[in-house]
């Protein structure tokens, strides 16, 4: 069976992961104790009707999460495959998360700062043997949700590709692949009549499309991408994250992930999203 395993700190997004891997078709549970995921398996893998299951793990495992990679590993020696997803974000994140829903936080009734931080320790087994670390800091609900869908909603052998732009400024995506720097392009930002617009329009994207060291740029890009997903397809990676970055990410990084994309497309299961287009251009 497929196995994706949702994990992370508390307000991160565990449940509407694990909600939309539901509705991908995944047979999905909630805080299994980790010994008992073996028998599990075996359970619902005896149905012809089920070939994939997620499981939603967090600190409420207490003493069980020690032993979570030798569960994992005997998983995986019995013939299946196991993928780890932690969701992650910041403290200051997570309180406003707690506070604005008013939940108390699963390890403390009053001290939700507290509470992140034994979570952490606890979880930080986890977070280690974790094949993807998404931060959702910066995301709503519907981007984490297109995210799942993106990395575990292709058909099985098809590796999906996510081009994703972003800003230096606003930090590099810890989920990426490969990051490639586009900041020595030109930048809209300076031109008055482009300053307020975002790669995805038309005259930002001729602006930096049409700068005479863009097209070669984009070639070896293209040529690297191409060359690095197949590699990945061979090694038996289901997914992969190709983050584009300019310094606030509204412009450059916008035009060339739209640009790969369109020229990736036809090659590979290929997904562009764009993390920091509403944050706003920067010098």
């Amino acid at each position: 069976m497929k196995v994706v395993v949702v994990t992370g700190v508390s307000g991160a997004g565990k449940s509407t992961a694990l909600r939309s891997l539901e509705d991908l078709g995944y047979y999905a549970t909630d805080n299994l104790p980790l010994p008992l995921v073996p028998k599990f398996l075996e359970l619902v893998s005896s149905r012809a009707d089920i070939d994939r299951a997620a499981l939603g793990i967090d600190a409420r495992g207490g003493d069980f999460l020690q032993g979570a990679a030798a569960i994992f590993e005997g998983v995986r020696k019995a013939g299946h495959s196991v993928e780890i997803l932690f969701l992650e974000a910041s403290d200051e994140i997570l309180i406003r998360r707690f506070s604005e829903t008013r939940r108390r936080h699963p390890l403390s009734d009053t001290d939700i700062r507290a509470g992140i931080l034994e979570e952490r320790g606890k979880l930080a087994v986890l977070r280690q043997a974790a094949d993807a670390l998404v931060d959702t800091g910066t995301l709503t609900v519907h981007v984490l949700r297109a995210l799942v869908m993106e990395r575990y909603g292709h058909v099985d052998g098809d590796l999906a590709v996510t081009l994703l732009s972003f800003g230096f400024k606003h930090g590099i995506p810890v989920e990426a692949d490969i990051v490639l720097d586009v900041r020595f392009l030109p930048n809209p930002f300076f031109v008055p009549a482009l300053s307020a617009l975002s790669g995805e329009d038309e005259a930002v994207a001729r602006f930096v499309l049409d700068d005479a060291e863009t097209i070669p740029f984009v070639d070896k890009a293209e040529e690297l991408i191409a060359l690095s997903v197949r590699g990945f397809q061979r090694e038996g990676k289901s997914y992969a994250t190709v983050a584009i970055g300019c310094t606030g990410g509204r412009h450059r990084s916008v035009a060339i992930a739209k640009e790969l994309g369109r020229r990736l497309g036809p090659k590979f299961s290929v997904s562009v999203r764009h993390r920091d287009i509403q944050r706003g251009g920067a010098p």
